[in-house]
């Protein structure tokens, strides 16, 4: 087991890594929408979908991994009514690529944000 921690990214402040590695997959935590430090970053709903993804391609890429080995994929989203908008950002990054997803209305995110995503990849 291998707990990853991009050296790109903050470092987490509650106790979990960013990723785990074991036995052929990489499981990435929630992300949700925050700069270099940790600072949430509360921009569109569009914006933090974006930032949060961003994150996972480098967490991925330093668990020798890619967007286009994502197997499952959680968001988590404060306000339903963003699902097309989220949805049209996951089209654009995943592209023909089409993991299996969940998409679950939860209400306020931690620091304010309106979505969080985790994953599930496996290792090239």
């Amino acid at each position: 087991m291998e707990f990853i921690y991009p050296s790109s990214t903050s470092k987490p402040k509650g106790h979990y890594s960013p990723a785990t590695v074991h036995n052929g997959f990489v499981f990435v935590s929630g992300q949700i929408s925050t700069d270099a430090s940790g600072h949430p970053v509360l921009d569109s709903v569009e914006e933090q979908a974006k930032r949060c993804l961003e994150k996972i391609r480098v967490i991925l890429a330093a668990s020798n991994s890619s967007l286009d080995r994502v197997l499952k994929v959680n968001i988590f989203v404060a306000n339903m009514d963003d699902w097309t908008k989220v949805n049209a950002v996951f089209a654009e990054f995943f592209g023909d690529h089409r993991p299996a997803r969940l998409i679950v209305p939860t209400g306020p995110l931690h620091y304010g944000c309106t979505i969080e995503i985790d994953c599930v990849a496996a290792i090239l």
